[in-house]
């Protein structure tokens, strides 16, 4: 049997479920009902009616582990180097400023690796490796914290406008003032 993605599971984790899948092929052989096993495996019953289809196609061995679905794109090595190119920044890779996205990654991975990754796929193999989303430190040279600060005092109260209604409110909707 095979989990997608891997399952999210580890090497110890699936070898448990295979036990299970073994385990249920056992009862299989000796005619026990699929509710039962469910229930004493601690499995859905449907996981076991696929586990019974497998078994009575192959055998035993249909419900052996095949290992994980698929194996990372971008081995260690090859994300060390991807990290080299992360560091040399997105203009020396052609770009006209300094902002790394998740698509200029995938980007420079399909040119770099000539391996295909998704946005997402990409944003979770920076995760897997430490990688989080940043926001620039600096700030404009030309920022005037005092202009910011009266701004933020006396115009933004005017744009945001008041919290309250200045009368009272009704939320019942058969009273006629609340039409």
């Amino acid at each position: 049997m095979r989990y997608a993605q891997g399952g999210g599971l580890t090497d110890e984790r699936r070898a448990f479920r295979e036990k299970l899948r073994l385990e249920a092929a056992e009862r299989f052989r000796h005619g026990d009902e699929n509710t039962v096993i469910a229930h004493d495996l601690r499995v859905s019953v449907r996981s076991v009616q696929r586990w019974r289809k497998a078994w009575s196609q192959g055998g035993p061995r249909a419900l052996a582990s095949k290992g994980p679905a698929s194996l990372p794109l971008l081995s260690d090595e090859l994300f060390a180097v991807l990290e080299r190119e992360l560091l040399k920044g997105p203009v020396a890779h052609g770009w006209p400023d300094q902002t790394w996205t998740l698509s200029r990654i995938k980007t420079l991975i399909g040119r770099r690796f000539h391996k295909s990754y998704t946005v997402q796929g990409v944003a979770a193999l920076l995760k897997r490796h430490g990688w989080s989303c940043q926001v620039p430190a600096r700030r404009a040279i030309e920022r005037n914290e005092n202009v910011v600060a009266g701004w933020v005092k006396e115009t933004w109260p005017q744009v945001e406008g008041p919290w309250r209604r200045s009368t009272p409110s009704s939320s019942s909707r058969t009273r006629p003032a609340s039409r």
